[in-house]
């Protein structure tokens, strides 16, 4: 866990249950959910190997070591998942450093929660190395500190992640909302005992008891995300 910014504290308004929000990446903020795709596309062929498209929906939203493991199960490349790592890694380094899509409405949602001093954690399965990067465009001072997946013994699915965020920042998970775009993160935060604002990106999600799902961050702000922890107690 890296802060990087001091943490804004646990401000939160009269009346309402929110103390925090706890926020993915990939697919959430940023639009890179196709760019780990196009990545594993581009590394497998290299080692001669065309990947199913069906599996897309298996790796999404993984932590490295289970997606890449999957992959060279399903294609039996001849390739440690140490050696995948770093390939992948590399590979999505040089496509973010070329181009970098927010997700429609991250920015305003980012700006509004950092008026409002509401106290902010990037949380993400993704390496330290990558968070870094990405946190040069999204703005470092938008948060208060950041989760990365090789940091954590246990990573998404496993609550570990949501809840090391909620501790370092001073504040119950039960009071967090957690915004998230896949099934693997969605099942990390409410393990956490988060409430959840399910954004998909490449798998549909289904609403469920402390779960809200919406079409795009354009609908979320800081309104709705009181809204929905009063309307959950």
């Amino acid at each position: 866990m890296t802060a990087t910014v001091p943490a804004l504290g646990t401000r939160s308004a009269e009346g309402s249950a929110l103390q925090a929000v706890l926020l993915d990446m990939d697919g959430t903020l940023v639009d890179t959910e196709g760019f780990w795709w196009d990545v594993e596309v581009e590394v497998f062929k290299g080692l001669g190997h065309i990947l199913d498209e069906s599996w897309r929906h298996v790796v999404v939203g993984g932590p490295m070591t289970r997606s890449a493991g999957f992959l060279i199960e399903a294609t039996g490349a001849d390739i440690t998942l140490t050696e995948l790592s770093v390939l992948l890694n590399e590979g999505f380094e040089d496509r973010i450093g070329r181009a970098l899509p927010l997700m429609p409405g991250a920015a305003r949602l980012l700006a509004e929660l950092y008026e409002q001093e509401i106290p902010t954690a990037l949380v993400s399965a993704s390496h330290r190395r990558i968070i870094d990067r990405v946190l040069t465009f999204l703005g470092p001072q938008h948060f208060g500190l950041s989760v990365a997946g090789d940091e954590v013994s246990r990573t998404k699915p496993d609550p570990e992640p949501y809840l090391l965020a909620a501790s370092g920042l001073g504040v119950d998970p039960a009071r967090c909302a957690v915004v998230e775009d896949t099934a693997t993160g969605v099942a990390s935060a409410e393990a956490a005992g988060c409430r959840v604002v399910a954004v998909p990106s490449v798998a549909p999600i289904t609403p469920a008891v402390r779960r809200t799902v919406v079409n795009s961050l354009e609908e979320v702000d800081l309104a709705f995300l009181r809204g929905m922890m009063t309307e959950m107690r």
